[in-house]
């Protein structure tokens, strides 16, 4: 009998890093207090790994948690144990997931949370019990968590994408190399405008550490990151970035890197000169592409870098 080229103990072709699960599961959480609602909107992407090799050499489905098991955790857990906050959603999906199934050894879950604030109507200022369930979707950002537990250590990156800011003035950009290539003019007062992606890592990692305050933590450092962008008299995008992240380091002790992704949203000073026109840095052309894009990871002083360089992998 001819032996098969895939029999014996060493294999022609091995199975590299494998991973599965049920992605972008959108649940919507409503807790009712009277006749005051509130929502928690997330979009739950639920990825596993572990003992799996025999379902891709021979098929056997015997360690898979089917894929639709997982979504219905999703929902089950919604209800069970509310949504505090995205962060502590998906740290109890992550620890469910590896405690349970023993072929299971690593969970990743990630969280995309959509903002609502709360339709004020003129019945609120009127004192009384007034139904208050009506909401508008926030548009200013898409917040962000990546869960990631092995059954023993914990790694959470928080973060947010798509916050468009600007400085109308404080910004320069000169003194840069110049070639034969080179025609920007220098700028000595320009907008400063860009879209912020940015993720953070706790250093919260044992289920023996005290666990941040997840809500707290975002709003805070939203707030030290804006405010970096607001009072930082710009030479360069760079400089604001390094602002933005130190910023954050310094004031939060619960984390230990930033990273950002910044593209530099240009606006050019449109020559109104054939019209007869001065434009005093009044009237600008927004360009969306091309666009500068400038990244850096911030650490605290003695700790390594995990965020990877490329955030699309978040």
């Amino acid at each position: 009998m001819t032996a098969h080229a895939h029999s014996g103990p060493s294999r022609p072709v091995l199975l590299g890093q494998n991973q599965y699960g049920k992605a972008e599961n959108r649940v919507v959480r409503v807790v009712r207090d009277g006749a005051t609602h509130h929502i928690k909107d997330l979009n739950v992407s639920v990825s596993l790994s572990g003992d799996m090799e025999e379902v891709h050499y021979s098929g056997s489905n015997a360690n898979v948690l089917p894929t639709d098991t997982t979504k219905n955790t999703v929902y089950a857990f919604a209800k069970e144990y509310g949504i505090e906050s995205a962060e502590q959603f998906g740290i109890h999906l992550a620890r469910h997931f590896v405690t349970s199934q023993e072929p299971i050894h690593r969970a990743r879950i990630r969280i995309e949370e959509y903002g609502w604030e709360r339709i004020e109507t003129a019945g609120d200022s009127t004192g009384g019990d007034q139904p208050r369930h009506s909401f508008v979707r926030k548009g200013q950002e898409t917040r962000l968590t990546q869960i990631t537990f092995d059954g023993d250590r914990w790694e959470v990156v928080s973060g947010l994408k798509d916050l468009v800011v600007m400085n109308t003035t404080d910004s320069e950009f000169w003194g840069y190399v110049k070639d034969k290539y080179t025609t920007l003019p220098e700028a000595y007062d320009r907008i400063l405008a860009t879209q912020v992606s940015g993720r953070w890592r706790f250093n919260w990692t044992a289920d023996e550490q005290d666990m941040p305050d997840w809500e707290t933590s975002y709003g805070q450092v939203k707030r030290h990151m804006l405010e970096a962008f607001a009072e930082t008299y710009s030479l360069s995008l760079q400089q604001t970035l390094y602002q933005m992240g130190a910023r954050i380091i310094d004031n939060r002790g619960e984390i230990d890197e930033v990273r950002f992704s910044l593209p530099n949203k240009h606006h050019f000073l449109v020559d109104l000169e054939p019209f007869g026109l001065k434009n005093d840095n009044e009237v600008y052309f927004a360009a969306d592409r091309p666009y500068g894009l400038i990244e850096a990871t911030i650490l605290r002083d003695g700790c390594e870098a995990h965020i990877p360089v490329d955030l699309t992998n978040l």
